[in-house]
């Protein structure tokens, strides 16, 4: 079955159409939604302006991650004069990316668990186990069809923490982080990315 969903604010049905059983159907090719944006058949319509002078002007979620990345780039940039005391006892926050319902970028290896929790199944993991101690993760993944091969995984929110955290790379097959900043990290070691993951995937759901 396939509905046509016509609305000003397309944005508001991702998170229901990619949960619970509307999701399961949509997996099982039960149902299909076509999300219709009403603007584009207003635009550069004289009767409409009044319309859409009212309404918000909505942004490309690749181009709210590229704007995110920008902004991360000045508040690392040692010439930004802008920098402001932390505050004790009050929570630290990402720049916005607004990616699937994670209002913010990760700071810390746990943002980092919840983000791929979020994308697994679509970078190809089937997640069997999660633990405390190393490594973090066991997964399967396929490699050829019908034929899954299991891997040790170890979160970290930048690469190199694998390094400063004294792991034995021997026992470890992918490191997944938020950023890659590790240029010794060792040949048989994937890295995955997700900052770089998440450009991609926010392209895919436009």
């Amino acid at each position: 079955m396939r509905l046509n969903l016509l609305t000003l604010f397309p944005e508001t049905f991702e998170g229901p159409l990619n949960a619970s059983l509307i999701f399961k159907a949509r997996e099982k090719g039960l149902l299909d939604f076509n999300v219709v944006d009403l603007r584009q058949f207003a635009k550069d319509k004289h009767e409409w302006s009044d319309v859409l002078a009212l309404l918000p002007v909505t942004r490309s979620k690749s181009s709210i991650v590229e704007k995110n990345i920008k902004e991360e780039n000045i508040s690392n940039n040692s010439s930004f004069k802008q920098k402001h005391t932390k505050l004790d006892n009050r929570p630290i926050y990402g720049n916005h990316i607004d990616f699937r319902g994670l209002r913010h970028e990760p700071v810390n290896e746990n943002g980092v668990i919840f983000l791929f929790g979020i994308v697994a199944r679509e970078l190809g993991y089937s997640v069997e186990a999660v633990q405390a101690g190393f490594p973090d993760c066991e997964a399967k993944r396929q490699v050829t069809p019908g034929k899954w091969q299991r891997v040790q995984i170890e979160f970290e929110f930048e690469s190199r923490n694998f390094r400063d955290h004294g792991h034995p790379a021997e026992h470890c097959d992918v490191i997944i982080c938020w950023r890659h900043n590790w240029t010794d990290c060792p040949s048989h070691i994937e890295v995955v990315e997700l900052s770089e993951i998440i450009k991609q995937l926010a392209q895919s759901d436009e």
